[in-house]
């Protein structure tokens, strides 16, 4: 089968009926504003890089998972909504949208299930999509792993968007892995019965959730500042003959990792230089101290 067929034959519409394309309506609009109004008042948020989101055509969006990614990463998608009118379309998890109530209401905010046909067919269709290669190893990171990439293997979203011709935008969000602080991993040995339960459910040993904290004893999260940046979109077109593509994959990889890294990099100098990082220094800055 040629690389046109497969196209063809993988775009063929969303699995549990989800909507190719999603029109949003005012209420809909008003309604991801009052889900992520707490996020921005609490995380103080600040963008920078938002002129390099294409204003049409398929966009991969490619970023790093935080702890907190079902925090960070809709206040995000909400600001490209407001400034580009731009709705992201969302991966989520299969136990999400495997719950018939849940997945009506997420379908509606475009989010789908998070599975190689979805993503294809989206990019197909011209939409922009964010994907996270880390998934959920990324997410259930070990201490001292602070905003570093676990992608090893990881070439999917590469390959999709050399096959899409959808130009790559990396996404860099900071903040979301220090509202938490991890007081055992899941690779220590006080985790050992929730790594055999999560193992007894058919999922890697590596998904094991940490044990964390946020304010004091409590699952209050610090009021850290979020920062996210948006890189320079990476052209894909340059792959789109190579005769091996998983090669060409690997490479795409390579260089998207390399760019999301310097994205990182210039948020945590960002940070650095921030008085109003904590909510202290936000609330000093806001009274003239």
């Amino acid at each position: 089968m040629s690389r046109n067929d497969a196209r063809e034959s993988e775009a063929q519409g969303l699995t549990d009926g989800a909507p190719l394309h999603v029109a949003l309506t005012e209420l809909d609009r008003r309604a991801i504003e009052l889900l992520v109004a707490p996020s921005r008042a609490w995380f103080s948020p600040r963008f920078y890089g938002l002129e390099n989101f294409p204003a049409e055509g398929p966009v991969l969006l490619v970023g790093n998972h935080t702890l907190a990614g079902g925090t960070d990463a809709p206040v995000l998608a909400h600001e490209i909504l407001v400034k580009h009118d731009r709705l992201v379309r969302g991966l989520a998890e299969n136990v999400l949208i495997d719950v018939p109530v849940l997945r009506d209401g997420l379908h509606r905010l475009g989010v789908v299930r998070g599975n190689r046909h979805n993503c294809y067919s989206l990019l197909e269709a011209g939409e922009a999509v964010a994907v996270f290669p880390g998934g959920g190893r990324e997410a259930m990171r070990g201490k001292g792993q602070k905003y570093k990439l676990l992608w090893e293997g990881r070439t999917g979203f590469a390959r999709m968007a050399i096959e899409t011709g959808a130009p790559i935008v990396p996404i860099a969000m900071v903040g979301g892995d220090d509202i938490y602080d991890i007081v055992f991993d899941g690779n220590h040995p006080v985790m050992r019965p929730l790594r055999k339960a999560v193992t007894g459910l058919g999922l890697r040993a590596n998904l094991t959730p940490p044990l964390i904290r946020g304010l004091g004893p409590t699952l209050v999260p610090k009021p850290e500042r979020f920062y996210y940046a948006l890189g320079t979109p990476i052209d894909t077109s340059p792959w789109r003959d190579a005769p091996d593509l998983e090669a060409a994959a690997v490479e795409l990889q390579v260089v998207t990792r390399k760019a999301l890294e310097g994205e990182l990099d210039f948020l945590l100098t960002e940070r650095s230089r921030d008085r109003g990082r904590h909510l202290l220094g936000r609330t000093l800055s806001a009274v003239g101290l």
